[in-house]
């Protein structure tokens, strides 16, 4: 006879079936697929850049190309006026902008997350304090304060990724609160706390697992956003100067007279990279959202 499953266990099967129908029914949906390979290939070439286009040969003072060269089968996407491989540069810029993407959304889910569950959990003053913080941030576009943060503070990749993750986390602590009243509403809730459960173990036991899911699905959206953000601050001179990003390739496009010269080879790949990357997040976003959301389902 053999004996009957643990609790752990059983959770944990039933964990690992709802995983399993939530991949099925993400696969299902083409649009989403779609974007997640891709974004797939994009990290890919981005971890293998180093070996694809070593550093040293986008060295100026190592170049032996020509300058502002079409492309060519030595070449694919040209060279830059300084006579650096076009496609190297975008896969190295590829490297900082998924970095400091992720990086910056992952700093921005961490706040919005803590500041939502928060807001949606506590009454009273410390509410309303916490939502006048929210609505300031709502309030005033991110990206100004991004600026502003980055002009303060000293250049450099880590300044981008906190500027944007600080003034970028307000969207999602309101989706979150939002999330917290609809679970705190529920019966288990009302059980835990007559158990004796306090702040801590209903916001971590019971809360965080059920907002998980949403902020999953809003994360993939906020990484597109972010991306978008660094390539702004990277093309109005806040970046870092000496690392390569899709922003900054733009920018010296613009000083170097790029576009107006006819050189599109160095103006066009770095803006449909940005383009390309930023509408795979959404499409898989969406996709998640649809799968994890049952409102948006057979929509």
């Amino acid at each position: 006879m053999t004996a009957p499953a643990s609790p752990v266990s059983v959770v944990r099967a039933r964990r690992r079936a709802r995983a399993a129908g939530l991949w099925r029914e993400f696969v299902a949906t083409r649009s989403g697929l779609v974007g997640l390979l891709v974004l797939a290939v994009v990290i890919v070439l981005a971890l293998l850049a180093p070996l694809l286009v070593p550093i040293e040969t986008l060295d100026v003072t190592r170049v032996t190309a020509g300058i502002n060269e079409p492309p060519s089968a030595a070449h694919p996407l040209g060279t830059d006026p300084s006579g650096r491989d076009v496609l190297g540069m975008l896969l190295w810029g590829a490297r900082v902008s998924l970095l400091v993407g992720f990086s910056a959304t992952a700093v921005s889910m961490l706040i919005g997350t803590a500041v939502g569950m928060a807001a949606g959990h506590f009454s009273g003053l410390t509410q309303a304090v916490i939502m006048r913080v929210i609505d300031f941030f709502l309030v005033v576009p991110s990206l100004v304060l991004a600026i502003v943060l980055s002009a303060v503070l000293s250049r450099g990749l880590w300044t981008i990724v906190i500027a944007i993750g600080v003034t970028s986390w307000a969207a999602t602590a309101r989706v979150v609160r939002s999330q917290t009243l609809t679970i705190e509403a529920r019966p288990y809730i009302e059980r835990a706390r007559a158990l004796g459960g306090g702040h801590l173990h209903v916001l971590g036991r019971h809360v965080l697992p059920a907002v998980m899911p949403l902020v999953l699905a809003n994360t993939t959206l906020t990484v597109g956003s972010a991306v978008i953000a660094e390539s702004t601050l990277s093309f109005l001179g806040l970046g870092d100067a000496t690392q390569f990003s899709w922003g900054s390739m733009l920018k010296r496009a613009l000083d170097t007279g790029a576009a107006t010269a006819g050189f599109w080879w160095f103006v066009l790949p770095p803006g449909l990279a940005i383009v390309l990357v930023v509408l795979c997040f959404t499409l898989v976003g969406r996709a998640l959202e649809a799968v994890l959301n049952p409102t948006l389902r057979g929509r």
